[in-house]
């Protein structure tokens, strides 16, 4: 019922009882955050449908929700219960309905375009005050096109029609997101345009009870907010494992041989495996993580991505299983080779038995079904789950295909060297470690929200919360950039340290597990205890909170020196003198 595709009907007439029921689940560990809605029109039952999708993603709401049409009011002149509240996320729900200055047929083009500007300014202004009060990150709505079209398709071009009123505005919202940090758009354009304005749209229900959205696609709108939140705390999923017959290309190259498969575009069922190509290629372009995974002879099946119009190149997988073994070992094996959890992983297979083997065998890869005859419902499938969605794409995300097949590169060096230390002199390491920078802020981010193994304390932030430590002078950021002779890493580690007095609270420490020994760890806390230490600080306080994935981390502070001061099940608190520190990193330069 709460995943895709969901039951409209039953989610919307049973939400208290699917709320109960998830509240009562004893296998998760709640992520609370505080949600403020500011509504354009009446969002009730959105709010209560988004909590249920929350939920069943692990995370907790808890929301505040403006009074009717008091979005502009909430943010620009204030409110006490509001501000009390400090929201976290705050979703600005407006739509079509919410546009005050639309131009009519007397106005002059240049008076139409002013109140673009105008409108324009208007949620500006309602987008920096919230900035300015919160340490939050907005989702704003675009807007939906209205329901008439008075001048028919003359509407499109006619400077005073609403639908060219709302092209420019969503245009501006655009530019806006993309200049600026911490704001997120909320297609509702795309999302109408998809649900069918003549659905989308019920004018008796918006008259009647203030919904500007018809009752029935509120679920779809709830799912939509969704998607965009779990994209901002880095819920979502990091690689695409695929099977190859039947869903790479058509037919099985096992037994029709290369020139037996169905790719290119001589024929219709070809052409619609390019197309599944392509869009794999995408996803792989902006930093999802693909793996093969498939019965077959490994020889043969590599041989399916010489073919001359196969868009995917087997160096565009990072991990690459063919061989006769059960899909769902192959999985645990490309998740172990890549240092991935189970849970960040999506499996596609044209086979429905195969889907329900490793759906039972490894359920925490997720499986979706879609129907075998036609590769485009499969990537509904993954469209419409979310599973990809992101809000930001870094350039480290563009290389991190190429950050793991490094990675098999220097696992060949560590084999071949005479001892570990050895290969780690070989690798000629050099960090860059700095303070928190703007440019970096949305990486940041994301490592905080999807670092979960080496990880000591799990806390997760927003990208306003990175601002605000980044800002703090009362605080110690360090990010750590890490080069060898095989290339860059990117961003792989962070830490966050706050003063009392003479003790420096680390609260935030994490590194990325496909670098873990080699070194970076006690680098970061060479650099911890340098910074600590131009602040006037003698003494280190760590703490490690305990949970399902971080026990590889569990001992680090005992390994590093710190003794410790409290233990519970919850975790342990640690301090260290560094009144006379010694440095421990012997194989990485600093630069």
């Amino acid at each position: 019922m709460i995943t895709y595709p969901f039951d409209s009907d039953t989610l919307l007439n049973r939400q208290k009882s699917i709320r109960r029921r998830l509240l009562e689940r004893q296998d998760i560990t709640y992520l609370s955050k505080r949600i403020a809605i500011l509504d354009g029109s009446t969002t009730s039952d959105i709010k209560n449908l988004l909590e249920i999708f929350l939920l069943d993603e692990g995370i907790r709401p808890e929301f505040y929700e403006s009074d009717y049409n008091k979005f502009y009011e909430d943010a620009v002149f204030g409110n006490t219960e509001l501000e009390t509240f400090s929201p976290e996320i705050i979703i600005v729900f407006t739509t079509i309905a919410n546009i005050t200055n639309i131009p009519s047929a007397s106005d002059t083009p240049e008076d139409a375009e002013a109140k673009i500007n105008d409108e324009f300014k208007r949620y500006k202004t309602i987008w920096e005050n919230l900035k300015q009060k919160f340490s939050a990150v907005i989702i704003q709505n675009n807007f939906d096109f209205p329901a008439v079209q008075p001048e028919g398709s003359f509407d499109a071009v006619y400077a005073n029609s609403l639908e060219h009123f709302v092209n420019v505005l969503n245009e501006k919202f655009s530019l806006y997101a993309r200049e600026h940090s911490g704001i997120y758009i909320h297609d509702i354009h795309r999302l109408s345009a998809k649900t069918g304005l003549d659905r989308w749209h019920n004018m008796f229900q918006y008259c009647s009870y203030k919904f500007a959205v018809n009752y029935d696609v509120m679920p779809s709108v709830a799912w939509s907010i969704k998607k965009i939140v779990c994209a901002v705390l880095g819920r979502i999923k990091k690689c695409l494992v695929l099977d190859l017959d039947n869903t790479l290309w058509g037919g099985i190259i096992g037994e029709e041989g290369l020139a037996g498969i169905s790719l290119g575009s001589e024929t219709p069922e070809g052409e619609a495996f390019t197309y599944f190509q392509r869009y794999v290629k995408g996803l792989k372009d902006r930093g999802i993580i693909l793996a093969v995974n498939s019965k077959n002879d490994e020889d043969t099946a590599k041989s399916g991505f010489t073919h001359p119009d196969s868009v995917l190149k087997l160096d565009d997988f990072a991990a690459f299983r063919a061989n006769w073994n059960p899909k769902d070992q192959n999985i645990r094996q490309i998740a172990h080779e890549l240092n991935i959890g189970l849970d960040s992983m999506v499996f596609i297979d044209d086979s429905p038995a195969e889907r329900a083997i490793v759906r039972e065998n490894v359920p925490e890869v997720c499986v979706p079904d879609f129907d075998p005859e036609d590769i485009f419902s499969c990537i509904k499938a993954i469209e419409e789950n979310g599973f990809f969605e992101t809000v930001a794409i870094s350039p480290d995300d563009m290389k991190r295909n190429d950050t793991y097949r490094q990675n098999r590169q220097r696992q060949e060096l560590e084999i071949h060297a005479e001892s570990y230390d050895d290969f780690l002199k070989s690798l000629d390491m050099q960090a860059e470690i700095e303070p928190f920078r703007e440019i970096y802020f949305d990486r940041i981010t994301q490592l905080t929200n999807k670092t979960n193994q080496f990880n000591l304390t799990t806390r997760r932030y927003t990208l306003a919360e990175i601002q605000n430590a980044a800002e703090s002078p009362e605080n110690i950021t360090l990010s750590c950039r890490l080069r060898d002779r095989f290339g860059d890493n990117g961003i792989i580690s962070l830490a966050i340290g706050e003063i009392h007095g003479e003790e420096l609270h680390i609260i935030l420490w994490l590194m990325s597990c496909r670098v873990l020994r080699r070194g970076v760890e006690d680098l970061m806390l060479d650099c911890i205890a340098r910074e600590a230490a131009k602040k006037g600080c003698t003494k280190l306080t760590g703490y490690y909170f305990r949970t399902k994935k971080n026990s590889m981390a569990g001992n680090l502070y005992r390994d590093f020196g710190f003794s410790q001061i409290s233990s519970s099940e919850e975790g342990s608190i640690w301090k260290l003198d560094i009144t006379d520190y010694v440095n421990r990193n012997k194989f990485i330069r600093e630069v």
